[in-house]
């Protein structure tokens, strides 16, 4: 094998570490979680997973129940208001931090309390920031003595219902006994709504507003999904309106905002773009998420991220002894490459023009018809 042969087998090794490090680190890759405090270390086998984030399986997520460390708040406060966008959720965030933080204060000085709900909705498209909010609002939780464990479950229906009568209740307990001293996250919370024939979601709904009654001293639930049919599930039970008033709408990223997170992206790969692969690529990025929800928003400048890389190593393949500074910059072809490749994209295009065109047709057939009725004689 030769100098170049090694050179690109090196290359699309890193690009394959990459791409299943993205996946698995959401959280710090895409947004940009700064680094943690000097804290207690955990024993190495607790350590090495709280260094993934929770991800989504069809069922239920990896978690560690183990107590995790306290924090210190305004570290914790830090990391928030360093990520990139989510002005909207930074400021409500503090202001719960303020006034947990004021509500242990007065329980300390032997004051009355008003009794706090710490359970939240989260609405917004996908990839806008939710789970990895859940993740710090669990550790946040933890700094302020609400939690004592500050871990975070998360799940989604097939989580929490069973196939059979009676199985769903012991389902959705087995869940919450996991998340005891943490917080339950459940994604796409709406779909347990569904009320379709022989549907047990009711009976999860049911136990699980029972365990946030009797269990509230050391357990926070947040369900989160789209921002509608969140609002229609919510306000579907008394009970689930009762327990939730916390609500926090994740706006989409700007292509602003998008491209920071790219740039974030490139950094921390070690790759650069050059100027016109910069202005190409915030274009492919403002095409891409003309349809947010199809998109993804951060998830999609993930999925940009990872075509660069491929459209690089697929440029490179042909070239002699790359330069390091040829391995590290991606080119306006790459980003050209990839754009062309998107099928997702184009796709999307394909249809946005067909409705255009129908649309266009439509209006060309409705200004016929006026114009047949205010001048009858002209009538084919």
């Amino acid at each position: 094998m030769d100098n170049r042969d090694e050179i690109i087998r090196t290359q699309l090794d890193v690009i394959g570490t990459l791409i299943n490090n993205n996946i698995r680190r959401m959280s710090d890759d895409i947004w940009g979680v700064p680094s943690k405090p000097a804290a207690p270390s955990p024993a190495p086998d607790a350590a090495q997973k709280s260094k993934s984030p929770v991800e989504k399986p069809a069922a239920e997520s990896e978690s560690t129940e183990a107590e995790q460390p306290q924090e210190n708040i305004d570290d914790l406060k830090a990391e928030l208001n360093e990520l990139i966008g989510l002005s909207g959720i930074k400021r409500e965030v503090n202001n719960l931090i303020n006034m947990v933080t004021v509500h242990n204060l007065r329980r300390q000085n032997g004051l009355k309390t008003v009794d706090m709900s710490l359970h939240m909705v989260f609405s917004g498209n996908p990839g806008t920031g939710k789970t990895m909010i859940a993740r710090l609002m669990a550790r946040i939780y933890r700094s302020l003595g609400v939690l004592s464990k500050g871990h975070l479950v998360e799940v989604d229906r097939s989580g929490l219902v069973a196939g059979y009568v009676g199985q769903t209740a012991a389902k959705t307990t087995a869940i919450i006994d996991k998340a005891m001293g943490g917080v339950l996250f459940i994604d796409e919370a709406y779909t347990l709504n569904s009320k379709g024939e022989n549907d047990f979601g009711q009976e999860a709904i049911d136990t699980l507003l029972k365990a946030m009654e009797d269990r509230r001293e050391d357990l926070v639930v947040i369900v989160a999904g789209y921002d509608g049919l969140m609002d229609a599930f919510i306000h579907s039970n008394p009970g689930l309106e009762s327990r939730f008033n916390r609500y926090l709408h994740f706006d989409d990223y700007s292509v602003d905002e998008m491209m920071s997170i790219l740039d974030l992206q490139l950094k921390k790969g070690q790759y650069q773009l050059d100027d016109a692969a910069r202005s190409a690529v915030r274009e492919y990025i403002e095409v891409s998420n003309t349809g947010s929800i199809a998109f993804g928003n951060a998830r999609g400048v993930r999925n940009i991220f990872e075509r660069l890389l491929v459209a690089q190593a697929n440029r490179l393949s042909s070239a002699e002894a790359p330069t390091r500074e040829q391995l590290m910059t991606i080119s306006e072809a790459d980003v050209l490459e990839a754009r062309a490749n998107d099928d997702k994209l184009n796709k999307a295009i394909r249809e946005r023009e067909a409705h255009e065109s129908e649309a266009k047709a439509a209006l060309e057939e409705l200004e016929r018809l006026s114009k047949s009725l205010k001048n009858p004689a002209n009538k084919d």
